[in-house]
């Protein structure tokens, strides 16, 4: 009896190995993450809501600083050159809400798997794990573009803030954010999956963007330490150069610089989002603690 011929093993499909089976990975998280937004619509109304009430605060403290008569505007146009100070606080607060929503959302998005059964299970599929996680920050940043488009509609319409800046430079400050704003959370999501519990870091991360960012008040105003703090900190070069192309008016040559500096930013924290998530990859993989609680 002739021993049968050893049949060739059949070459992999490309839909299955590759750029496309990490595209095919990445869709399917897009797909889960935005079934299980839209299978929740009160948090439509929190998108509209939120740009509303939270700078209200700080929009009726500063009517109440500037006296009686206003006379406490004079200072503040001639600190911040922007006649405006419900756009300049409108502006400051919206980059601070997407940066703490980035922080919740994405920061906590493998932690979320976790606490729904789902993360080892997905973690064991012949996929790249930074895909997974690439998923969830698309399907965030999507919702938060339609957020920051909401505020600009709002703070037009209920707080009559007038924006004379170019508009295409606008969404360009705004795309250059995009990098640092998600580097870091990345970075976050892949210390919150080894740490479990981070709210103590997001109070602080927040609470210094808040204090050194100058989110409703002008940089100029800081003592000089704290300006070289806010010197090293994305946020600062993000609400600046956004008020400048939103209210100020600024041309290409005088954004250039803060956008120079915001795409250095984001190549930096994306690659230490990247290596943070590797490393806790590998030191999940070894301890075999990707499942515990």
């Amino acid at each position: 009896m002739q021993p049968s011929a050893i049949q060739p093993i059949p070459p992999v499909s490309l839909y299955h190995t590759g750029l496309l089976a990490e595209l095919r990975t990445f869709w399917a998280v897009v797909r889960r993450e935005w079934t299980i937004f839209l299978r929740y619509p009160s948090w439509v109304v929190a998108m509209l809501v939120w740009p509303v009430i939270f700078p209200m605060i700080y929009i009726m403290s500063a009517r109440a600083l500037a006296g009686p008569q206003g006379a406490g505007l004079a200072v503040f146009q001639l600190r911040t050159g922007i006649q405006d100070y419900i756009g300049f606080i409108a502006i400051g607060t919206t980059i601070w809400m997407w940066q703490n929503i980035v922080l919740w959302d994405v920061g906590f998005s493998l932690r979320n798997e976790q606490l729904r059964g789902t993360l080892e299970a997905n973690w064991m599929a012949p996929a790249r794990r930074f895909s997974l996680l690439l998923g969830a920050s698309a399907v965030q940043m999507v919702t938060m573009l339609v957020f920051i488009a909401v505020s600009v509609l709002e703070f037009g319409l209920l707080y009559g803030v007038r924006y004379n800046g170019n508009p295409l430079l606008v969404l360009l400050m705004l795309l250059v954010c995009i990098p640092s704003i998600y580097g870091l959370g990345i970075g976050f999501a892949s210390l919150v999956i080894a740490a479990k519990e981070a709210h103590t870091f997001v109070f602080l991360l927040r609470a210094m963007v808040m204090i050194f960012c100058g989110i409703t008040f002008p940089l100029s105003v800081l003592p000089g330490w704290m300006q070289s703090v806010a010197s090293w900190l994305p946020q600062t070069y993000m609400i600046t150069g956004m008020r400048l192309a939103a209210l100020g008016g600024a041309d290409f040559a005088t954004l250039w610089p803060y956008i120079r500096i915001l795409l250095l930013f984001g190549v930096i924290w994306l690659a230490i989002g990247y290596t943070l998530f590797a490393q806790m990859e590998r030191r999940a993989r070894r301890n075999g603690t990707i499942g515990h609680f």
